[in-house]
């Protein structure tokens, strides 16, 4: 029987004609492999861009965003499991918008950037790729919500058109991710270090999860792990969990263990680290890393105050890390 080897992600799926590999998108026909999404967006929205979230990237701004079935993770907690984990034929199609369709309608809405994001946009990687390039082409920003669960090679021929992503580190633990994601950690390091190569702002997302990912010691290693080779100015997000799929059993996150997560981060050497899905809490405001001057305040996703004079603190002139115009 005649079969195709997958080389897009670390599951290497050999995948026969007429065939889909593990995420269910990526089929093979007649001699191709090809994500049989690619112009069938499941979803279409516009966003606050805190609510990727990227708060170091064009803040304040709406960001249009698209995503469609598909992932090559089974995180047994995944927050859009009605999407990631339905194959590509599952899908009822609502819209039809081919890459320069997508474009056509960020330009028309005014959003000065577009999200592939929701689901996992690397399983839809020639989609993603095509967009990307007429994007750029129209003075449109790229940004890449992702897992980050990708081999060395397309990632490197992917990074170059991406300007902005920010990428979940589930766990800084390998265990971790082969019971709860179905992967594997290394992959998603390697992946993060090309694109911090090619230039691309970045952003770390962890989602804490109460019992399962929330001890001190792994959670100071990936800010050691970010600090050493993403660099101290990269942004650091602890997500509040809420039960969803098949971890309903479990808790919510309590607001002080992201607080004390957020401590260990600082403490490890991070500038940036703050506290998402948790309104009122302390960490989710921009402050200068010199003086401590109140920059961005936020309350989720609303932007409060903004004092900000072209990317540097107002009161020390310390450029700060970023994308801001």
């Amino acid at each position: 029987m005649n079969r195709l080897e997958c080389q897009l992600c670390p599951r290497y799926c050999v995948i026969p004609e007429g065939g889909a590999g593990d995420c269910r998108v990526r089929v093979h026909r007649n001699g191709k492999l090809r994500a049989v999404t690619h112009g069938r967006p499941s979803a279409i929205h516009i966003d606050p861009m805190e609510k990727k979230p990227m708060f170091h990237f064009l803040p304040g701004t709406a960001i249009f965003s698209i995503a469609t079935a598909g992932c090559n993770l089974h995180c047994l907690n995944c927050q859009n499991w009605q999407l990631s984990q339905r194959g590509g034929e599952e899908m009822e199609v609502i819209y039809r918008a081919p890459p320069e369709e997508v474009v056509e309608m960020a330009v028309d809405k005014r959003c000065p950037s577009i999200a592939y994001t929701y689901s996992e946009p690397l399983v839809y990687y020639e989609y993603v790729r095509d967009t990307s390039i007429i994007a750029r082409e129209k003075g449109v920003k790229n940004v890449l919500v992702s897992a980050g669960y990708i081999n060395r090679q397309p990632m490197k021929e992917l990074a170059p058109l991406i300007d902005g992503a920010n990428i979940d580190i589930k766990a800084f633990d390998e265990r971790f991710y082969r019971e709860v994601c179905g992967a594997t950690l290394k992959p998603v390091l390697e992946a993060l270090e090309v694109m911090k190569e090619a230039g691309v702002w970045l952003e770390i997302t962890n989602l804490v999860i109460p019992g399962l990912n929330d001890d001190m010691s792994k959670v100071r290693a990936l800010a050691v792990w970010v600090r050493d080779h993403l660099g101290a100015e990269t942004p650091l997000h602890f997500s509040r969990f809420t039960p969803m799929y098949r971890m309903r059993n479990l808790p919510p996150t309590p607001a002080e263990l992201l607080v004390h997560c957020r401590q260990e981060a600082r403490a490890a050497g991070l500038r940036h680290v703050y506290i998402g899905n948790q309104p009122g809490v302390e960490g989710e405001s921009t402050l200068c890393p010199r003086d401590g001057t109140l920059l961005i305040r936020r309350f989720g996703f609303t932007i409060m105050e903004y004092h900000l004079v072209d990317g540097r603190c107002p009161v020390c002139h310390q450029a700060m890390a970023g994308v801001w115009t």
